[in-house]
């Protein structure tokens, strides 16, 4: 049992260490090599081929007709607006900017999920708001225009907000899907659909690769995001959600930043000054604020 956990532990640990190394890798590739919008459709393309063939040995599941609006919504914010927002900002800022960034995800549940759902935030979870916005608007409004590989950094950050909005409304959209279904039928589904829409999009920007004469630095990390970011962290997350709780999973996230911080410091594709830090750290304490769970309160024992 103890091993169990300690290689649901390692999984949780590797997909968080693989969505850090992304942020480099995939800016490493693009615009040289790859547009963001052609990168996008190669990696829902390739997703959705992994997922069909690993859909036949899972369980044959039918989806209702009534659930299919659902999962349409769930590709367009998770698989489309999600992705397409994210790769553009990667391409126009820098590695740390978007790990730190993205890290905004469960304060962006939060909020929508009181909006659409009433949840009620408490005080607590308002300040962990603020500070955490607080933190994106430090790297949006006092970043440089450009800077080491970025062309268009307080946009590119902007962008990152908008993807870390989408992948908020995807989580609240696909939770009650998750319930009823299996992942591998959902995702083969979610990335199948993700490729229609995307395609009036990103079509051009796909054609217009030199797939014939991609070096091998350039193969080896386009499938480092596609095997890797796409498929691979998913597989990892489910193992590990099999022993782990929800809440010790979503612990990871702050690996994520630090993993990508290092990874890119130390490869020369980035570097940390005092506004990043400071970003940073107004980011993460507004993230652990949100996440803070209250303890129920014991009931009171009568003799």
């Amino acid at each position: 049992m103890a091993n169990n956990r300690i290689l649901a532990l390692l999984a949780a640990f590797g997909a968080s260490a693989i969505y850090g190394i992304n942020h480099t890798i995939a800016k490493g590739v693009m615009p040289l090599y790859i547009e963001p919008f052609g990168f996008i459709l190669l990696r829902v393309s390739g997703a959705a081929i992994l997922f069909w063939l690993l859909s036949f040995f899972a369980p044959k599941e039918k989806i209702a007709n009534s659930d299919w609006p659902r999962i349409v919504g769930c590709a367009i914010f998770g698989m489309v607006i999600n992705m397409l927002f994210f790769f553009k900002g990667l391409s126009l800022s820098t590695p740390i900017n978007s790990s730190v960034i993205i890290t905004l995800s469960p304060v962006m549940v939060l909020i929508l999920a009181a909006i659409l759902i009433g949840e009620r935030i408490t005080l607590l979870k308002s300040l962990g708001i603020i500070i955490g916005l607080a933190g994106a608007l430090v790297l949006i409004l006092f970043s440089k225009e450009t800077g080491g590989n970025g062309e268009n950094i307080p946009l590119g950050n902007m962008l990152f907000i908008v993807n870390a909005f989408s992948y908020g409304l995807y989580l609240i959209l696909v939770k009650p899907l998750t319930q009823k279904y299996h992942s591998i039928t959902l995702m083969k589904w979610l990335f199948l659909i993700a490729i229609f829409i995307n395609l009036p999009v990103t079509y051009s920007e796909f054609v217009a690769v030199d797939w014939a004469n991609l070096p091998f630095d350039a193969i080896w990390k386009l499938s480092y995001v596609v095997l890797g970011t796409t498929f691979m962290t998913y597989l990892l997350n489910i193992y590990a959600l099999k022993q782990l709780s929800a809440a010790t999973i979503s612990a990871f996230i702050y690996l994520q930043p630090l993993i990508a911080i290092s990874f890119a410091i130390a490869v020369g594709a980035d570097e940390l000054n005092m506004t990043k830090a400071i970003a940073a750290l107004l980011v993460f304490v507004g993230v652990y604020m949100v996440s803070i769970k209250k303890k129920p309160k014991k009931a009171a024992v009568t003799d």
